[in-house]
């Protein structure tokens, strides 16, 4: 069985160390990730590499009942909080449980069940809960720029350019893109394969967005983006199985 990879975020270093001991002393949970604040835990949780996480609803900066919102479906969330009053709230953004602090080990290992028990019914038929996070895509997507977060619409996504350790997010309707530090590869596995291609070391593109294509070339909006040789045999299969190619005698008719 597959285990389930968790991470803690809690601004508070000593419970956030006990969720993890937690964590680590469950045979089914595989910690993945420890940190302080919401910016921090958002590129390991955009990228997939995360089943669950411990929450903390007060937190500078942003709360994690904000970050819970924009949290993909694929990945659950347990609150951990002292206060009780923000329990029904909890429940609102789908949380799986609600955990009051100090939490005891008894009281975690039930949560955690019920999020094995989640991941078991929506799991694919070979009980593999990451292989359904894998291949479930968000619809939104959120980004670490500067101090702030963004919430950014996948389907709005033109392009995506990759420069060093950044990539800049072009989003349709606006004239402002989103830079944020992450890799290309990790932005590319949050992505749905059926939208969005690679076509070059620096570019992936939203396939539904081409306007025209011109030899080592492509149109998206007001960009020109080259097709480079290593994805050439890639794009190129899906040029095939998009092409309508109409016959000379089709004109006669």
């Amino acid at each position: 069985m597959k285990k389930l990879r968790c991470c803690v975020i809690d601004d508070e270093p000593l419970a956030s160390a006990l969720i993890m001991k937690y964590i680590d002393r469950t045979p089914f949970l595989e910690g993945v990730g420890e940190f302080n604040s919401c910016q921090d835990a958002a590129d390991l949780i955009l990228s997939g590499g995360c089943d669950l996480v411990f929450l903390d609803i007060q937190m500078p900066r942003q709360s994690g009942m904000e970050f819970a919102r924009m949290i993909p479906d694929s990945c659950r969330v347990i609150f951990t909080t002292a206060y009780e009053r923000y329990a029904l709230d909890g429940f609102k953004v789908n949380a799986l449980d609600y955990l009051l602090k100090p939490v005891d080990y008894d009281e975690f290992l039930l949560a955690a069940k019920r999020g094995l028990r989640w991941f078991g019914e929506h799991a694919a038929q070979d009980g593999c809960a990451s292989a359904a996070v894998a291949t479930a895509y968000p619809e939104y997507i959120i980004v670490r720029s500067g101090y702030k977060m963004q919430q950014i619409r996948v389907e709005d996504i033109e392009v995506i350019e990759g420069l060093k350790d950044y990539v800049r997010i072009f989003v349709c309707g606006s004239d402002k893109s989103v830079m944020t530090l992450m890799s290309m590869k990790s932005l590319e596995r949050a992505l749905s394969p059926d939208i969005f291609m690679r076509v070059h070391r620096s570019y992936i593109v939203n396939t539904r967005r081409i306007s025209v294509i011109e030899r080592n070339h492509l149109t998206i909006g007001e960009h020109r983006i080259p097709v480079s040789d290593g994805y050439r045999e890639q794009f190129s299969d899906y040029l095939a199985a998009h092409s309508v190619i109409v016959a000379s005698k089709d004109y006669d008719a």
